[in-house]
């Protein structure tokens, strides 16, 4: 199965400088148990805007145009059809985890969006690609907790694509 996970701001905003440009803890372990025993897909700006490192416990495989790329414990594939082919035969879940271009890339075969909606409006260089939400069913809506740590409201969205008639 192949998802896509992410958060944004109200304006769509997922990015800035390759980083994220707020702090919310607990969409970082959202993030953490929704992902752990699965892949993660990202490109490598993303990759290395995290430290370009893997995450643990789980496999992490960075999409790339450069053919010499090379990193130390992740697969690199170049092309959209290495992922899909790789996602076919994986028993778990392939979330696909930015950045928008890899995004724009995959929407189109996701089975699965889950979506942190973070109530504010940030300063960024990267949005969300488009989304035609006809195609989707919220299936899934809880409101996360604000705290000390967690200064933002926010809600925590999934959706399932729609069976299309052919």
């Amino acid at each position: 199965m192949l998802a896509a996970i992410w958060a944004q701001d109200e304006q769509g905003t997922i990015g800035k400088e390759n980083r994220l440009p707020w702090h919310l803890p607990n969409d970082l372990k959202f993030f953490k148990q929704m992902t752990e025993d699965n892949t993660i897909v990202m490109g490598r700006k993303t990759f290395e805007g995290m430290g370009a490192r893997p995450l643990p416990n789980r496999q992490t495989i960075v999409l790339t145009r450069d053919k010499s790329y090379q990193a130390k414990g992740v697969i690199v594939f170049h092309t959209v059809d290495e992922v899909l082919d790789y996602a076919k035969t994986f028993s778990g879940i392939t979330f696909i985890a930015g950045g928008s271009a890899v995004y724009e890339d995959f929407l189109q075969y996701c089975d699965v969006l889950y979506r942190t909606v973070i109530y504010h409006s940030f300063d960024g260089d990267t949005k969300f690609p488009f989304v035609d939400w006809d195609d989707w069913t919220l299936i899934n809506l809880s409101a996360g907790e604000q705290d000390e740590a967690n200064g933002y409201a926010y809600q925590f969205e999934t959706y399932q694509r729609k069976v299309t008639a052919d």
